[in-house]
């Protein structure tokens, strides 16, 4: 694939344990993207929460992928390796005066006035603070942060009264994802993101944090997350089961199908290559424009029998 290619997207799962059917989905999405735009497809492993993460994880992801025929443009890389450069955007935007020092604890926000997006943050620190322990807030404001996803349509969030500032580095020293992913994706050149639409709610203040470090805005496009039949996200918190390469035809398949895409079942019957051309040639995102949800099968996709589709 060509280094100048115009387009590059990126899958940037978490090691917080195996890949799970929706973390596949949101892989098979991003990945056909990239392919039907003849461009590069990154993979990013967003390890900047120890204590959420899972010794080995990393390894099983990338296993995994490779087990499913996935191929990816560069080394893989991990986000933690980019920590001089998260703590560099964080004290130039102290200095600039734009991110605050904040010791509010939870129990200080408990009886904060709480909006779509969680606790309102009320500017408490905005003025300064002289505790030892605290987290960095950035500032935010009431101008309206507007987006036209390409799966979700036309969105607008006024962050001030919505969320409030919001933290871009944690009590504990950890960069907060917000601004890590902000960072990453601009010094990769990644022009769009798909992913679930659990982070939707979250893109306004990506775009806000573009917009003061004058990085381009990529495009976005959040697929429905699979549900299990209790309709909570898969997940390792709600019992996803890892996917498995020893069934890697039959699992794929079923994500094209979850996708609605209607492979053919003929392609049960041939090999992972046929099935990724097959789907780099018919994909459509579009197809997800009007889905809420992705309910997942009760298939064991972790060890159930080959499905054939």
């Amino acid at each position: 694939m060509s280094e100048s290619a115009s387009y590059v997207g990126r899958f940037a799962p978490s090691p917080t344990g195996p890949l799970h059917f929706g973390s596949l989905l949101a892989a098979v999405s991003s990945y056909l993207q990239a392919k039907c735009a003849d461009g590069k497809w990154l993979l990013r492993i967003e390890d900047i929460d120890p204590p959420r993460e899972q010794v080995g994880a990393d390894i099983e992801i990338i296993d995994a992928l490779h087990a499913f025929g996935f191929e990816w443009d560069d080394s893989a890389s991990y986000q933690n390796n980019f920590n001089a450069r998260h703590e560099a955007i964080v004290a130039d935007l102290l200095s600039s005066g734009t991110a605050f020092e904040c010791s509010c604890s939870r129990r200080d926000l408990a009886d904060a006035e709480r909006g779509p997006l969680g606790a309102i943050y009320p500017g408490t620190c905005r003025q300064g603070q002289s505790a030892q322990d605290f987290a960095i807030r950035v500032q935010t404001n009431n101008e309206p942060i507007e987006f036209v996803d390409e799966l979700q349509g036309p969105q607008s969030q006024r962050l001030e009264a919505e969320s409030g500032d919001f933290i871009i580095k944690r009590r504990d020293g950890l960069i907060a994802y917000h601004l890590a992913v902000v960072a990453d994706d601009f010094d990769q050149g990644v022009t769009e993101i798909v992913r679930g639409i659990d982070l939707l709610d979250s893109t306004a203040r990506h775009i806000h944090l573009q917009r003061i470090l004058n990085f381009s805005t990529p495009n976005y496009a959040h697929i429905p997350v699979a549900a299990n039949q209790d309709g909570q996200k898969l997940s390792k918190l709600t019992g996803a089961t890892a996917i498995n390469a020893d069934y890697a035809i039959p699992t794929l398949l079923a994500a094209l199908e979850a996708l609605y895409q209607a492979p053919p079942k003929s392609l049960a019957n041939g090999s992972l290559q046929n099935i990724w051309e097959w789907a780099a040639e018919n994909w459509d995102i579009r197809r997800l424009q009007s889905v809420e949800s992705i309910a997942a099968e009760p298939f064991d996709y972790g060890s159930g029998p080959p499905r054939s589709v």
